[in-house]
């Protein structure tokens, strides 16, 4: 068996064994042997079957899957398919080994995703997934080593939640009257209210953006469960985080750019100028349309965040999960919070952020008499 460049397996010809039709003897259809031809998978559907995950994950994932190949290597193991005493001597090497960028060794949630890359690796080349006994015994352990020790890394990292509140921080000393400004007010205030991840809120055309009688309807595709949700896009109370309002500006300032379709979200420079060129080494990069790249559009977020002062770990998911927190104190159903931003049915991460609320407003403390 060999591996593509990226990691998906496909069999090459020493994998083909001499095989013969026999029969079966329970249904009498005679079982037949694949050849080399039937084991060919093409370029153009390794990529395909590669693209079905998102784009961050394959970065993830393949940065995992080598660093495992390369410990692998150094200490004499078979990387796939793996034993259990690998990936359990693995495991605990990640517990103690300092990562570069920190230089502290990955916390659990770190080492819960580069146990999924080498085990799905496994199943992508044809093998069952290794034994993990050993392995979670040695990360339990850790887990509650850490939290014995206090350490931050014992709790799992979560974006701070973009409440209304913290959005009327952010977006009061926001230009707008600038196309810059008018963009930044129209991507939170949108991505709020479609609680879409970063990377869905970049990919919407304008398109996508249908006026309404109650405002808009913006459809998003929602990758992880692939499908696409149409979502009502309602008057805010305030005008100044009406998502309604911020749109329509956003939109009018485009047309008056000569913006009228392609992307929703693009580039804007100091000066204004609409999806300005950039180059790196003499060479174009980034989308020619000017369409904005997830990354930039979480540094708005950010930069909005620690221009109005507010504390804590913000990034382009916290506009997704303060609608999650915000809408759960409210009152809204779960059900109809998980459709509105397409989360799975049962998503453990939507009801981490409902948590948030409901362990206050449902805590069986409430009306005990203390």
């Amino acid at each position: 068996m060999r591996t593509t460049g990226r990691g998906l397996a496909v069999l090459a010809d020493a994998d083909v064994v001499d095989a013969e039709l026999v029969d079966d003897e329970r249904t009498g259809v005679e079982a037949a042997a694949h050849t080399d031809r039937d084991r060919h998978l093409s370029p153009e559907t390794v990529a395909a079957i590669e693209a079905s995950a998102a784009a961050s994950t394959r970065r993830a994932y393949g940065t995992d899957r080598a660093a495992f190949t390369a410990w692998c290597a150094g200490e004499g193991r078979t990387t796939v398919p793996a034993s259990g005493e690998t990936m359990a001597e693995w495991v605990r090497h990640l517990t103690v080994a300092p990562r570069k960028r920190t230089g502290a060794p990955a916390g659990p949630s770190t080492i819960e995703r580069a146990l999924s890359a080498v085990t799905s690796w496994h199943l992508e080349q044809g093998h069952p997934k290794p034994n993990m006994r050993g392995a979670r015994a040695v990360l339990n352990a850790y887990r509650d080593r850490l939290a014995e020790a206090k350490a931050a890394a014992a709790q799992p990292k979560q974006a701070a939640a973009a409440l209304p509140g913290q959005i009327r921080a952010m977006l009061a000393r926001a230009d707008r009257a600038t196309l810059a400004g008018q963009r930044n007010a129209a991507l939170v205030l949108l991505g709020f209210a479609t609680a879409a991840r970063i990377s869905e809120l970049v990919a919407l055309d304008i398109a996508a953006a249908a006026e309404a009688e109650h405002g808009y309807d913006v459809t998003v595709y929602r990758k992880k469960v692939r499908r696409h949700t149409t979502n009502a896009i309602l008057y805010g109370t305030d005008p100044a985080t009406c998502p309604v309002r911020a749109l329509r500006a956003y939109l009018a300032a485009l047309a008056a750019a000569g913006r009228t379709e392609g992307p929703l979200f693009v580039r804007v420079d100091r000066w204004d100028r609409l999806a300005p060129p950039m180059t790196r080494g003499g060479r174009p990069i980034g989308d020619p349309a000017g369409r904005m790249t997830a990354e930039a559009a979480a540094e708005v977020i950010e930069r909005l965040a620690d221009t109005a002062g507010l504390t804590g770990a913000w990034s382009g998911h916290s506009l997704r999960r303060g609608f999650a927190t915000a809408a759960r104190a409210a009152g809204h159903d779960p059900l109809e919070i998980a459709r509105t931003g397409g989360w799975t049915d049962g998503s453990r991460i939507l009801a981490r952020y409902m948590d948030d609320v409901d362990r206050v407003k449902n805590s069986p403390l409430v009306g005990i008499g203390l």
